[in-house]
């Protein structure tokens, strides 16, 4: 039986395999500006433009560069359909360890991006342990659950010393506001950004997640070009509320900034239950 070990900033949750939006040792962003890095990492520059429409979509990452390749023969690729009928069993406990800090803001020119000024979030997978980097936005959800997007979709992207990344997404739906979420929504750069803004108070990153630990947990990759594969892909089954005002603001920066679901192929998507 897996379980999940909510204290006063612990969550545990059983799960194996790996997670989806960010690689095995990605260093960069493929950019539209000298200035970005990528969403899931922090990093150097590439100067490849890509976008979410047109002739730089998702459909034609592959095509823009030669280390992209990933995005169109990568077997396990992220983000999926997410289905409780077919997800199976595992004994792989994760524990997440947040507790509220300071955080900047930015515009990266694909989504807004909060990066973290401490090392004290982590998360730990059999027990390998990864220290948050950032978090950031998609919008509608990158994972669907049962065939459908959800309104949003939130991703806390960790990395342990090996630079192998593990990645938390929260699904997000329209309902009360997030009063949490209404910090950062209070800086929201409207343009993309060259530094970053700091925040007028801490975030609980505990505020940011459901009150129910379970989800699933695969082998994934990043969700934007590279797509680089072996991510550690953990997705809460339970949306999180944010009011329809605080899905409108992100919606007139970024109309739309998620990659459509790619085939489960042959790899295990797992159930995580909590007790």
């Amino acid at each position: 039986m897996k379980k999940y070990l909510w204290g006063k900033t612990c969550l545990v949750v059983s799960l194996s395999v790996m997670v989806t939006a960010c690689s095995s040792a990605p260093s960069t962003e493929p950019v539209d500006e000298p200035s970005e890095t990528h969403e899931e990492t922090s990093g150097g520059a590439h100067e490849v433009h890509w976008s979410y429409t047109g002739d730089t979509g998702p459909e034609h990452w592959a095509e823009l560069d030669s280390e992209y390749g990933a995005c169109a023969q990568g077997e396990e690729q992220s983000p999926i359909n997410l289905d409780k009928a077919e997800a199976v069993d595992t004994d792989t406990e994760i524990q997440v360890h947040y507790e509220p800090s300071a955080f900047t803001i930015k515009n990266n020119g694909h989504t807004i991006q909060a990066e973290t000024t401490s090392d004290g979030n982590t998360i730990e997978i059999d027990g390998k342990e990864y220290t948050l980097v950032q978090f950031h936005f998609h919008i509608p959800s990158e994972h669907e659950m049962e065939g459908k997007n959800l309104d949003m979709e939130l991703h806390f992207v960790h990395k342990n010393e090996n630079d192998e990344l593990a990645v938390l997404g929260v699904l997000m739906k329209a309902g009360e506001e997030n009063e949490e979420l209404a910090k950062l929504w209070s800086k929201l750069p409207a343009e993309e950004t060259e530094e970053n803004i700091s925040l007028d108070e801490s975030i609980d990153l505990n505020a940011l997640l459901p009150e129910s630990k379970e989800g699933f947990h695969y082998n994934g990759s990043l969700t934007t070009p590279p797509c680089s594969e072996g991510v550690k892909w953990t997705v809460l089954s339970e949306p999180i509320t944010v009011s329809q005002e605080q899905i409108d603001a992100f919606a007139e920066i970024f109309p739309d900034n998620h990659r459509p679901v790619q085939p489960w192929n042959d790899r295990d998507v797992y159930d995580v239950i909590t007790e």
